[in-house]
């Protein structure tokens, strides 16, 4: 197949911890055709959705991690396979990008579905799974805030479509920041904010589940480093090996199936304690630890996925 990657410069990433350089590494050893771009690069022109970008070729040597055919303009309807898979932040422009790729449905098979990536906000998914979330408030008004921290104690607040734990404070009832912090949230952003009921668990990891076509195959625990409430691996969180539980198997079961029914086949959940706390479909992450730690290939399973949807 041929496959593109609309995902962030290829340049700097780091190729042991990278799920999206895992991603092409293991099409590429499938015999599939490799192409990238970045977002900035994705336009429609007359009725085409194109990019301008390269033929990729991948390899795990650091520092010399990919060598790029000759650039070129691409109609990327040619593509059997596009992988929407930069980062957040979750802006007019990543949604701009998702109502382009939605046109090349049905002719090619974009992952995750953008239509429902545009639709599945990491953080306002779960409000669909009421029984399994933390008690969550989200609201920009300042007293609504404080009406929930006074009724919990002990919150969480973070931007409602932030990522990799940027923005991300823990605010016990003493803490006397939350106005500061609500007029310097709200100063630069139009957004809401998102609270969340503290979770003393969080000392013991934020497990990150990985499905796969909505089924579970593994999970990694990510420790808070040395006083830190975050545990994103993004600002130093330390993954850890770890089995799944009952309870994230029940959490799977539930959301599983909506997943998959939406076109989501790649799609990392976070769980603390007994709390489902984020479902990430955007661009997530942990298929190289996981495949550390379980000795399973992870990329195999997710291309098996979209080999069959490709028939």
């Amino acid at each position: 197949m041929k496959i593109a990657f609309q995902m962030d410069p290829i340049g700097p990433i780091d190729i042991a911890a990278d799920s999206t350089f895992r991603l092409a590494e293991e099409a590429q050893a499938r015999g599939h055709e490799l192409f990238y771009y970045t977002p900035d690069r994705l336009a429609y022109n007359q009725g085409r959705v194109e990019a301008w970008g390269w033929p990729l070729t991948v390899r795990r040597v650091k520092g010399d991690h990919f060598s790029l055919g000759e650039a070129r303009l691409f109609d990327l309807s040619e593509m059997d396979v596009v992988w929407l898979r930069q980062d957040p932040p979750f802006d007019m422009f990543y949604i701009t990008t998702t109502h382009l790729l939605q046109r090349l449905a049905p002719g090619t098979l974009v992952v995750n579905d953008p239509f429902w990536v545009r639709n599945f906000p990491e953080k306002l998914l779960i409000l669909d799974f009421p029984e399994l979330m933390p008690p969550t408030a989200i609201a920009r008004d300042l007293d609504r805030i404080k009406a929930f921290r006074a009724e919990h104690g002990d919150i969480i607040l973070k931007p409602l479509y932030g990522n990799g734990g940027a923005g991300v404070f823990h605010l016990p009832e003493s803490d006397r920041n939350l106005a500061s912090l609500h007029e310097l949230f709200t100063g630069f952003s139009r957004e809401p904010l998102i609270a969340q009921k503290y979770l003393p668990e969080i000392k013991n990891g934020d497990k990150r589940v990985i499905l796969v076509d909505g089924e579970p195959v593994g999970a990694i625990n990510r420790i808070p480093g040395e006083g830190e409430t975050r545990s994103n691996m993004h600002v130093g969180g330390r993954p850890e090996k770890v089995a799944l539980s009952d309870r994230d198997r029940e959490i799977c079961r539930v959301i599983g199936p909506r997943l998959r029914e939406k076109g989501q086949v790649f799609v990392g959940i976070d769980v603390i304690g007994t709390y489902l706390t984020e479902i990430n479909v955007t661009s997530p992450t942990g298929i190289q630890e996981l495949e550390r730690f379980d000795e399973i290939n992870v990329a195999e399973m997710i291309w098996e996925a979209i080999e069959a949807k490709r028939g």
